[in-house]
């Protein structure tokens, strides 16, 4: 596969009444052939959720959905028993299995901007099961951040063969990328680097294979999946 990149200009971007939400991927209302995932990775969505608002009970099954907050804090009740809160800097996975209902309200005063993503399992209905973890690598910046993996080494587990990893990268510093699965998607959450001498800014993200150097032009909020070549 050839390197490429997702601009951010072609995700999906919806605002309407409380929420204003972009996908990177084909979701809910918003539907483009071209955007229908990588690898086992699914959806992207960056929302932003206003005052007291969120999103009522509802259910999920057979996915791993994986949120981080990066600014705020997401109130979350589930099927499962878990009621939690999840401040800035902190993530949460829930691995629906054979079926979770739940809710993700924000209830502050101020908005809540987080990232949901979503990731196919290569178990189908296991029992449901709910992670938490504070690790905001802006408090440790220039260094790989291993989040979530198929193995115990990680803070999170997931049931899929990928790694999700987040750095926060100084301007003028680099970092390298050594992949050991199949296919990379690096997502810019915040700044502008360069991969491989291409630009990546906010909100794009790239699709490539093999190991990179990654040097950032801006201070840079970078998440990477480090994928399987199918789900």
């Amino acid at each position: 596969m050839n390197n490429y990149i997702h601009k951010s200009e072609n995700r999906g971007h919806i605002k309407a009444g409380w929420l204003d939400t972009k996908h990177s991927f084909s979701f809910g209302s918003w539907q483009d052939p071209r955007y229908m995932g990588v690898s086992a990775l699914r959806v992207i969505n960056e929302d932003i959720i206003a005052a007291n608002q969120g999103f009522g009970r509802h259910g999920h099954d057979n996915m791993e959905i994986l949120t981080y907050v990066l600014s705020g804090r997401l109130s979350h009740q589930d099927s499962m028993g878990n009621i939690e809160h999840i401040p800035a800097g902190e993530w949460q996975l829930m691995s629906a299995g054979t079926g979770v209902q739940h809710s993700e309200m924000n209830a502050t005063d101020q908005p809540v901007h987080l990232l949901q993503i979503w990731l196919y399992p290569n178990v189908r209905n296991a029992e449901p099961t709910y992670q938490q973890v504070k690790l905001d690598p802006r408090d440790q910046p220039n260094q790989w951040h291993h989040i979530v993996s198929p193995t115990q080494d990680t803070p999170l587990f997931i049931r899929q063969d990928a790694v999700i990893s987040a750095a926060y990268l100084h301007e003028g510093k680099t970092l390298a990328l050594a992949p050991q699965k199949a296919l990379n998607y690096l997502h810019v959450i915040e700044g502008k680097v360069r991969v491989n001498d291409s630009v990546v800014q906010t909100g794009d993200a790239i699709v490539f294979e093999g190991n990179a150097e990654i040097i950032a032009d801006t201070d840079a909020h970078l998440l990477w999946f480090d994928l399987p070549a199918k789900a």
